[in-house]
């Protein structure tokens, strides 16, 4: 399991292996793609020995057990533990103590290797103890959040980056700490975070090092996303819609480039399609999934609310052929998106028209800072009284 950089490109196994067996669980996959997924599986959980994870996916019906590879994989793993024990135990008696250090984190990645996820993370604290240097603590550090992104452990992913943080403080390089944003800014979309999520991506364009959890492209299409979402016209023309390093391979991803330019050239009718042809991705990402249906939400109102600034009326007709859809489907939409508090906008379904009223930001500041100016006065009568008395 490779912690570093991913010079060679390659994704880390075992996030691929996550990713197959997330795929196995959705409902909407056929079964002949299922078919190939379950041989992958198999063929990845038998060259690492992940006898843990064999057993709990026999329990779950994803994979059928045989009692007897179950049995040599334990076999091996316990052959290699007293391996990795005498090594240690040689080492602490022989050689000198960078040694010892290497002797532990090699029983630490081992048990990574083969998915023992708590006697990984156990042995990972103790290779911890034998760690001088600030860069390599961090390389534990990378190890753990590998570890809770292939369980989805968001706990762990967590406290992982705070103490990644609490270690730059102490030193630490620039290309571990442009790393660590991208695992961050993983956590934040995972999270539903979209918003820090944009911001730690588009800080990681250029120095883009984390092969291990998925290829540039898949960086792109998860920045172009959550951007959507979170940027202003303005800044999305500035830092996603120009940007070369976006430009460069935005068209590697099918229907990308369309959703993006679509969206920022307001040509509504391309966008929609574009959009849909997009949402089998989503559904099928593992960190997306959950979200997909708050996103679906999220990038329509974006879209409508769009449309809607440039009038301070227009008919339900002229919108609708605007995004190359019914008038019925127009208004259910926006009934929703109203009713939600999502859109500044009123339906004269007489009249067949839409009207904006856009809140008046400066006027709503004005009046939250004499709200809170009352406030203030409230509080300080009060305490005067209780000084006074």
């Amino acid at each position: 399991m490779d912690s570093g950089g991913g010079e060679d490109g390659k994704q880390q196994p075992h996030l691929v292996l996550a990713h197959k067996l997330f795929l196995l669980s959705q409902p909407d996959l056929d079964d002949l793609a299922k078919v190939g997924l379950r041989d992958d599986v198999l063929a990845a959980v038998k060259s690492d020995d992940m006898a843990a994870l064999y057993e709990s996916l026999g329990a779950n019906g994803v994979l059928e057990t045989d009692a007897a590879l179950l049995s040599e994989m334990r076999g091996r793993i316990e052959e290699e533990t007293r391996k990795f024990d005498e090594k240690i135990a040689d080492a602490e008696e022989n050689l000198g103590e960078s040694e010892v250090r290497e002797a532990h984190l090699a029983k630490s990645l081992y048990f990574i290797r083969v998915g023992e996820k708590e006697k990984a993370l156990e042995q990972l604290k103790v290779t911890e103890g034998k760690t001088v240097a600030v860069g390599q603590k961090m390389d534990l550090v990378f190890y753990a959040l590998q570890i809770g992104l292939f369980h989805m452990d968001f706990d762990l992913i967590s406290k992982s980056i705070d103490k990644a943080k609490i270690l730059f403080e102490a030193g630490g390089d620039w290309e571990r700490k442009n790393r660590l944003k991208v695992y961050e800014g993983l956590y934040c979309m995972a999270t539903r975070d979209f918003k820090k999520a944009t911001s730690l991506f588009l800080d990681s364009i250029s120095t883009f090092t984390t092969y291990e959890l998925f290829p540039y492209d898949t960086f792109i299409f998860y920045t172009v996303l959550t951007s959507v979402v979170t940027l202003d016209r303005v800044s999305l023309k500035q830092k996603v819609v120009d940007a070369p390093e976006i430009l460069a391979v935005i068209g590697k991803v099918p229907h990308l480039s369309e959703f993006l330019n679509a969206l920022y050239n307001c040509q509504y009718k391309s966008f929609f399609v574009a959009f849909s042809g997009l949402t089998e991705q989503i559904k099928l990402d593992r960190y997306l999934q959950p979200h997909f249906r708050y996103f679906m939400r999220e990038v329509r109102t974006v879209v409508y609310s769009q449309f809607l600034e440039s009038y301070k009326s227009v008919t339900m007709e002229a919108m609708a052929v605007s995004f190359g859809v019914t008038v019925d489907f127009i208004d259910q939409e926006l009934s929703r998106f109203i009713a939600a508090g999502k859109l500044h906008c009123k339906i004269d379904k007489v009249a067949g028209v839409l009207e904006t009223n856009r809140p008046d930001s400066r006027n709503a500041f004005y009046q939250s800072t004499i709200k809170q100016g009352d406030f203030l006065l409230n509080r300080i009568q009060k305490l005067s009284r209780v000084i006074d008395l």
